[in-house]
């Protein structure tokens, strides 16, 4: 397919509003100049996204500075919502001082998957420019509209089967303080098997549909048999692949766990290795790692039984093979065991450091947060990050140029703000930077 970009003209649509401010009562402003305005610009009224232009350029919105009649430094944000909603759900996008924004496909696509979009359909799409002096001086410009045809990428592996239990972060059922849902059971190649990869504590389980009791199973004897309403399914604190066939009703749980290992890792060639998060959304396995110059391998359970390298280096994996040299940086590690293949892409990670934290206030910050696999672009998460008694704050690529705290401390983030009080305890941490000001929640295992 012809990438939409590739026009041989730009078709320009602007829409020029004088600004308005909003301001306290009480509050004192230099003199503004009332007919200040800005205009917002589409290259184009209409985009069609593909997996085959998905790292092309597809979308360009453009806007001229405000003359305020005097010197200043305004903040631009774009707002994308579907038509109808009002921007009550719109996507935040900062552009900054910059006075233009470049969507590529896949860039535009995650986020009006993101909004509900309906791949391969057209959707209207609105956006509009908020422009920012101050916290009481803003205004937005008039929404215009694109219509998108976005594309989904993404496999459904989902099940309506999950794991609840003492065992299980959730407990015995989530509650309003605790919102964790079931650990999630995915389909698999084969007929009426399902799997669940779950990191489980000293306690019990059960395994039920639709995160209710109305069908739920256990095993009466632990036999390897599942019955309708049977026994709790006493579990040895681990990290587990489950397998379930629905229906003979058989059941298997192993040790299951794949990590990055190595010289170049926090802790080198002995465990712990950097974990990786299975991605039901591409049947494939995900990792965020800080590493050092130096060399790494893949394997399985932190033991060297099942190890993977890359003999020439060609992106494929081979059993035994050679270690696999790397630069000093950030990554997104991808693991591919049905094709043997891997991706390093390296890129800014997300951390947590403080003296809650196994490293204290100083690098490295062992505990990176993933972003979301699927189509909930700016939510990043950690899972089962144990902590102590202390406070943390979060910053970007284990340095202070960018941090974030909680004044208040109330799941809200400010640049800068202030320490983050811990209890001790096992969480899991969920980021949104879809909002603005971001927000985090610790949800701490019961």
């Amino acid at each position: 397919m012809k990438a939409i970009n590739k026009l041989s003209f730009l078709k320009l649509f602007s829409f020029v509003i004088a600004l308005s401010f909003l301001s306290c009562d009480d509050e004192e402003f230099v003199q503004i100049n009332e007919n200040a305005s800005t205009s917002l610009a589409l290259s184009t009224e209409s985009v069609v996204m593909s997996e085959d232009n998905a790292s092309e350029d597809i979308l360009t919105l453009s806007w001229t500075e405000p003359n305020y009649g005097f010197q200043s430094a305004p903040d631009y944000s774009l707002e994308v919502d579907l038509m109808g909603n009002d921007f009550s759900n719109a996507r935040v996008v900062a552009v900054g001082g910059n006075t233009s924004k470049v969507f590529t496909s896949e860039e535009l696509n995650s986020i009006l998957l993101n909004l509900g979009a309906t791949p391969l359909q057209v959707n209207e799409v609105e956006m509009r420019l908020l422009v920012s002096l101050s916290d009481a001086q803003k205004s937005y410009t008039q929404p215009i509209v694109v219509d998108a045809t976005p594309f989904s990428s993404i496999l459904d592996l989902s099940t309506n089967l999950g794991i609840v239990g003492s065992a299980t972060p959730g407990g015995w059922g989530s509650t309003s303080e605790t919102p964790i849902q079931d650990i999630p059971f995915y389909s698999t190649s084969e007929n009426n098997v399902v799997v669940a990869y779950a990191t489980l504590r000293e306690g019990e389980m059960k395994f039920r549909e639709n995160n209710d009791w109305a069908v739920n199973y256990g095993d009466d004897g632990n036999d390897g048999t599942l019955e309708l309403n049977g026994a709790n399914i006493p579990v040895t604190a681990g990290t587990y692949k489950i397998t379930v066939n629905r229906e003979t009703l058989e059941w298997s749980v192993e040790e299951y766990s794949w990590g990055i290992v190595g010289g170049a890792t926090v802790f080198g060639w002995e465990a712990p290795d950097v974990k990786f998060e299975y991605n039901p959304y591409q049947d494939n396995w995900k990792a965020a790692a800080t590493f050092t110059e130096g060399e790494i391998k893949f394997r399985q359970n932190e033991e060297w039984t099942t190890e993977y390298g890359d003999t020439g280096l060609d992106g494929t994996l081979e059993s035994g093979g050679n270690n696999i040299p790397v630069e000093a940086g950030h990554y997104i590690v991808t693991l591919d065991l049905n094709n043997l293949t891997y991706e390093l892409e390296q890129t800014d990670l997300w951390g947590l450091v403080g003296d809650a934290t196994t490293f204290g206030w100083d690098a490295p910050d062992p505990d990176k947060f993933l972003p979301d696999f699927g189509i909930n672009e700016g939510m990043f998460y950690l899972k089962g990050v144990e902590l102590s008694a202390g406070e943390l704050k979060i910053r970007q690529n284990e340095d202070w140029s960018v941090n974030y705290g909680d004044d208040g401390n109330d799941g809200t983030l400010e640049l800068g703000g202030a320490n983050i009080p811990i209890t001790p305890g096992i969480y899991n941490v969920e980021m949104n930077f879809t909002v603005n000001p971001p927000t985090i929640d610790f949800y701490p295992w019961q």
